[in-house]
C-alpha cells in the first residue's frame, strides 16, 4: 500500500473482525403494522429468514449511506446486484436520502442481464428511471472521462465467480484505471466468491495475455472477493494500466460484507443465487464454469447435454457417454465422479451426455479436468486438434487459459502432453499467490 488515503475503510471495520469470529446471523425483522382488524390466525406462523451473510449493499444501508452521502454516483452493476432480501442494488440506491444517483454503467450482459457472451451491446436510456445506460461492452469497454464528468463516485456492485476469465472482476479493473485517471472515487460494495476464499488452482495469466477475459496476473481460480481485488489493484504498482502517481492518488472506498468467512461457499450464505448470466444460473454452474469451461475451449468438447446442464455435462462428437466415463474415470482425478444423463433435446430426440459430479469438495482441484479434456480431445480427433485453429481461435484459447507454456507444449506434444507435470507447476504458483495475496484478505 502506498499511504493511509489509498483504501478508505468504513468505521464499522474496526468491529468487524469481532462480527466474523462470533458469526451471528442477521434476521430480516418486519415493519410493525398500525393497530386493525385481524382475521383469524393462521395455524402456524412462518419463521424468519436467517441470513447469515450481510452483503455490502446491506452494510452501506445498515450505516446509514455514509460512504455515498452527498455525492453524485453512477452505479456498474447487473440483476445479480441485490441485496440480501434480493431487493436491486439500483432500488436502494435510490432512496439513499443524500445521494443522487446520475447514471447506470452495464457490464457484459448488460444491465439486464439477458444478451448472451460476446454479444456487444450500446448505449441505452433506462425506462424506469430515465437514467442513461452507458455500455461497458460495445465500443468502449472502460468509462470515458465524458461519461465520468460530473460523478463524484462510481459504486461497482458486481456478483463474481471466483474465476479470472470471468468479465466482471475485468470491467471493474478497467472502471478502476479510468476513475483514478478522472479522479472519481471507487466504491466497491463487496459480495461472496461463490467458491470460497480457499480454492486456488489454474495457471496464472501471462502478461501478453491480457484483454477483456483477464486483466490480473492471477490463477485461474483466484480465491479472492471482489472488494479484495480491488484492493489488491489499488495498492500494488503496475496492475492499473495509468501512471503510477495517478494510482497513488486514487480514492478507493471498500464496503465488506459482514458474516462471510473464507471456508463459505455459496450455499452456505443463506442468499439466493440470482443468475449471474443467461448460462450461470445457478451454483452448480458456478463450479462447472471453473471446471470444464477451459476444457471446451476448441477441442471438440461440448459443455451441456442439449441444452441442459450447462457447463457441467459433456458430450464429444462421436464418442459415447459410456467409454467417456469410462476414459475420465481411469485418470483418477481427485475429488470427480461421472454419471450419463440421457435428456430430451431441441428436436425431441434424446441427448445423451456425461454429468460431472464434485463428490468431494476437499480433494477437488477445479481446473484440473479441463487440462485432461484437451490431451483427450487429442486423442479422440487425432493427431491433434489444436494444430487446425485459426489465429483469431488460437488468440481466444490463450487469453483464457492464460499460460503460452501450456499452449506450446499441447501444440507440440498433442495426446503426450504432460498434465500431470503442468498442473504440479501451477499448483505450487497458485499456493505461493495466496500467501503473497493474504494481506489484501478482508475476512480470515
Amino acid at each position: 500500500m502506498s499511504g493511509p488515503h489509498r483504501l478508505l475503510f468504513l468505521p464499522f471495520l474496526l468491529s468487524l473482525a469481532v462480527g466474523l469470529a462470533s458469526f451471528v446471523g442477521c434476521r430480516s425483522q418486519p415493519a410493525p403494522s398500525p393497530a386493525r382488524t385481524l382475521p383469524a390466525p393462521t395455524p402456524a406462523a412462518i419463521p424468519p429468514v436467517v441470513y447469515p451473510v450481510m452483503l455490502g449493499i446491506d452494510v452501506l444501508e445498515a450505516t446509514g449511506f455514509r460512504a455515498v452521502a452527498g455525492k453524485k454516483i453512477g452505479l456498474l452493476t447487473h440483476p445479480a446486484g441485490v441485496n440480501r432480501r434480493g431487493e436491486s442494488t439500483i432500488d436502494v440506491l435510490l432512496r439513499a436520502p443524500n445521494a443522487k444517483l446520475v447514471a447506470f454503467f452495464a457490464p457484459e450482459h448488460s444491465l439486464s442481464g439477458d444478451i448472451k457472451a460476446s454479444v456487444n451491446f450500446t448505449d441505452s436510456i433506462d425506462p424506469r428511471t430515465k437514467l442513461p445506460i452507458y455500455s461497458l461492452h460495445g465500443k468502449n469497454r472502460k468509462p470515458t472521462a465524458a461519461q465520468l464528468k460530473g460523478l463524484d463516485a462510481l459504486v461497482i456492485d458486481l456478483q463474481d465467480i471466483g474465476v479470472r476469465s470471468y468479465t466482471y472482476n475485468v470491467v471493474m479493473r478497467y472502471a478502476m484505471d479510468e476513475c483514478f485517471r478522472n479522479n472519481v472515487e471507487v466504491i466497491i460494495l463487496d459480495r461472496p466468491n461463490p467458491l470460497g476464499g480457499y480454492k486456488v488452482d489454474g495457471p496464472q495469466l501471462d502478461r501478453e495475455h491480457f484483454s477483456g477475459v483477464g486483466a490480473f496476473r492471477i490463477p485461474y481460480v483466484h480465491g479472492l472477493t471482489m472488494a479484495e481485488l480491488a484492493r489488491l489493484a489499488g495498492s500494488e504498482p503496475g496492475i492499473l494500466d495509468i501512471p503510477e502517481a495517478v494510482r497513488r492518488k486514487g480514492r478507493l472506498t471498500l464496503v465488506p460484507m459482514r458474516g462471510w468467512n473464507r471456508a463459505m461457499r455459496w450455499p452456505e450464505t443463506g442468499l439466493r443465487f440470482v443468475p449471474t448470466s443467461p448460462m450461470i444460473r445457478d451454483f452448480p454452474a458456478v463450479m462447472g464454469y471453473a471446471m470444464i469451461g477451459l476444457g471446451c475451449e476448441y477441442s471438440g468438447f461440448k459443455h451441456g447435454i442439449g441444452t441442459q446442464h450447462p457447463f457441467r455435462g459433456l458430450t464429444f462428437r462421436g464418442v459415447t457417454a459410456d467409454r467417456l466415463i469410462r476414459d475420465l474415470t481411469a485418470l483418477n482425478i481427485p475429488g470427480l465422479a461421472y454419471r450419463k444423463l440421457t435428456v430430451p433435446g431441441p428436436d425431441g430426440k434424446p441427448r445423451e451426455g456425461v454429468y460431472v459430479d464434485v463428490a468431494n469438495w476437499n480433494a477437488w482441484r477445479p481446473t484440473e479436468l479441463s487440462f485432461h479434456l484437451m490431451r483427450l480431445a487429442c486423442v479422440y480427433d487425432p493427431p491433434n486438434p489444436f494444430k487446425k485453429i485459426t489465429p483469431v481461435q488460437r488468440r481466444s484459447f490463450n487469453i483464457h487459459v492464460g499460460s503460452t507454456a501450456w499452449w506450446n507444449a499441447l501444440e507440440r506434444d498433442g495426446a503426450r502432453v504432460d498434465v500431470a507435470g503442468n498442473i504440479a507447476a501451477w499448483r505450487t504458483q497458485a499456493l505461493a499467490y495466496q500467501q503473497l495475496t493474504r494481506k489484501y484478505w478482508l475476512y480470515k
